[in-house]
């Protein structure tokens, strides 16, 4: 049986945990013909009105010639939160945007994903588990 995630604000804060992730990942809008052989191997995918945008190893893209803007670093919030849990990633935006730092988020049913630019990264993990810090203590 599937269990429910957190939804408490303050546990969730606590607990949050981030790890911050090693591979360079890039976001690509690709047609859907294009698209559809990176499903296996990105690390998420959205259908939008203007194409598929998946989220895949920087490399990768290079490899392939793909076109992007940004490099990203993820940063994976290790705490079971829910899905309906209220002020989570607002609480964490807030805390990042004070140091100049602009995120990306994706939530799956386990954990909340921050894409951060990764030549801010270590800066955002830094912040992240200071700040973690003093709500503990």
């Amino acid at each position: 049986m599937i269990q429910n995630g957190e939804s408490d604000l303050d546990k969730l804060l606590k607990n949050m945990q981030p790890v911050l992730e090693d591979e360079e990942l890039v976001f690509c809008s690709l047609p859907t013909d294009k698209a559809e052989r990176y499903f296996p191997i990105c690390q998420g995918y959205y259908c939008e009105r203007e194409g598929i945008t998946v989220i895949i190893g920087r490399h990768l893209a290079d490899l392939d010639g793909l076109a992007y803007n940004f490099v990203f670093k993820r940063i994976t919030l290790d705490v079971h939160s829910s899905l309906g849990a209220v002020g989570f990633l607002a609480r964490i935006a807030d805390v990042l945007a004070a140091q100049g730092i602009s995120i990306n988020v994706s939530s799956a049913y386990y954990h909340d994903h921050i894409y951060v630019q990764s030549s801010q990264a270590d800066l955002a993990i830094e912040t992240l588990n200071l700040w973690q810090d003093k709500l503990s203590s």
